[in-house]
């Protein structure tokens, strides 16, 4: 049986007096490019969960990838940047979707906290930007779901349960490392599971659920990135997967179109459109169109899309 966390939804709903719930919102570049499917999707979800997902009027690229250098400072910039702009609208916390855009952030903003000599650098740097010493909190949506929200309120909200689907819940790296950026336990996470029994599918274990897509190498590592999504996919097949859900466009992205001829083709989409399928929201926000033509074909095929 699915465990409930309490929310703080009382609370919170407390605080916006009956009104939505505001959240600062952080898109990023792919959201508004190759991943439109996802914010379009988990906007509308967070609609019907009463949640505003409020994009922050002025932002620019995260940067992308943390930069593991020690001496690196100039690469914390831009993910920098992007919390002094949420902390110019009055909030004191930004969600993101994008699993890189959350590690980026979040780890940007654990070395404007934790290190006093980097933040003098880095401030000293950005003259023209008012000091900063981390005081925004980076959540990841799926944090919001659980923690704020709570699946007994989402559990509410599903007018289609999705029963009688399998779904593997794949993490990647950046949600679960390194430790200190975790969304959830990094050796047994639980979040994504739990969200999809929420919505009434079963939830697929599978041991490559935390494995690396291969990530950026596909640019110059084609082959690479295609033998570990082999893996990927293969496991959650063997384990009774029938779809695999994501949380990061480029994961999305590696595990579409690096497909192997000799692998068969497996359905991969956001968890948030999942969530549009189940509120029995409007197709059209949670913009299948853009998924593959195999995903389209089961989702189709299963009833859950015109």
């Amino acid at each position: 049986m699915l465990n409930y966390r309490k929310s703080r939804w009382s609370v919170l709903s407390a605080s916006s007096r009956g009104n939505k719930m505001e959240l600062a919102y952080y898109p990023g570049c792919t959201l508004k490019t190759r991943a439109k499917n996802f914010e379009t999707s988990a906007i509308a979800a967070m609609s019907a969960l009463g949640v505003n997902l409020v994009e922050l009027p002025r932002w620019n690229c995260c940067g992308t990838v943390y930069s593991l250098a020690e001496d690196d400072l100039i690469h914390h910039v831009a993910a920098i940047r992007n919390l002094i702009r949420v902390k110019e609208q009055g909030k004191n916390k930004v969600v993101t979707l994008c699993a890189f855009c959350y590690n980026t952030l979040k780890r940007a903003n654990l070395v404007m906290k934790d290190s006093p000599d980097k933040r003098f650098a880095i401030n000293n740097f950005m003259n023209e930007e008012p000091d900063y010493a981390g005081e925004v909190e980076t959540v990841h949506l799926l944090q919001v779901l659980r923690d704020d929200v709570g699946w007994e309120r989402i559990a509410r909200n599903v007018k289609h349960p999705l029963k009688d689907l399998k779904i593997a819940g794949y993490y990647g790296c950046t949600l679960l490392r390194p430790q200190s950026a975790a969304i959830d336990s990094v050796e047994r996470p639980r979040v994504l599971q739990d969200l999809i029994k929420t919505l009434g599918a079963s939830a697929v274990e599978f041991p490559f659920a935390t494995e690396c897509c291969g990530a950026y190498q596909v640019v110059d590592n084609r082959d690479i990135v295609a033998e570990r999504t082999a893996a990927i996919l293969s496991s959650a097949r063997k384990n009774g997967a029938e779809a695999i859900a994501v949380s990061c466009p480029l994961c999305e992205y590696n595990l579409r179109q690096t497909q192997r001829q000799d692998t068969v083709p497996m359905p991969v989409l956001y968890f948030t459109q999942l969530m549009v399928i189940a509120f029995g929201l409007d197709a059209i926000t949670g913009g299948f169109d853009e998924n593959s033509m195999e995903t389209r074909a089961w989702l189709k095929g299963k009833g859950l899309i015109p």
